[in-house]
């Protein structure tokens, strides 16, 4: 009966539902470590090309993960890596673009 009350989650650390979701954990790796970069990068003037590069493709990784994700914990690591490689994005842009300084 203890079974009832307490599902068994002990297979992946991000899938709630038992199974294993190989290719979501890692699309929520790769966002989130582009996400950070991007937002930690946006912080140096001089970096506004790695800054809006890494965020351009952790949004569209992130996009894609949250497309195929399937249970909440995998979302909520994908929106937090969304927000960050967002912001690293924009503040790259607002920094210089992504060919700033290369083209022209």
């Amino acid at each position: 009966m203890a079974q009832a009350l307490r599902p068994n989650t002990a297979g992946s650390l991000l899938a709630t539902d038992g199974k294993p979701h190989p290719l979501q954990d890692s699309l929520l790796a790769v966002t989130l470590v582009l996400g950070m970069t991007a937002f930690i990068t946006a912080m140096f003037h001089s970096l506004h090309l790695l800054s809006s590069w890494t965020g351009l493709v952790g949004i569209l990784t992130g996009a894609y993960g949250q497309f195929v994700s399937e249970t909440t914990r995998e979302r909520f690591g994908l929106i937090l890596g969304l927000g960050a490689a967002a912001v690293g994005f924009f503040l790259g842009m607002a920094h210089g673009g992504l060919f700033g300084g290369v083209i022209g």
